[in-house]
């Protein structure tokens, strides 16, 4: 049986074998995230700029109770 390769949380690090993975896609890249890393994707993306190879800074989504 041929080996799978795991995919990761582009925020924690933590493998698909440990926590279920989101599919993204950012400026023709693919990448992954898990569901408690998802609110810094929502709230914080600058955080995950360098990750998500971003030149430029992306805005946080606009939200009715900030």
């Amino acid at each position: 049986m041929p080996q799978q390769s795991s995919q990761y949380c582009l925020s924690c690090n933590r493998s698909e074998a440990v926590i279920p993975l989101v599919a993204l896609r950012y400026n023709g890249r693919e990448a992954w995230i898990c569901s408690q890393c998802m609110p810094v994707l929502i709230h914080h993306p600058e955080r995950l700029m360098d990750k998500l190879g971003a030149t430029e800074p992306i805005p946080a989504a606009p939200h009715e109770h900030e």
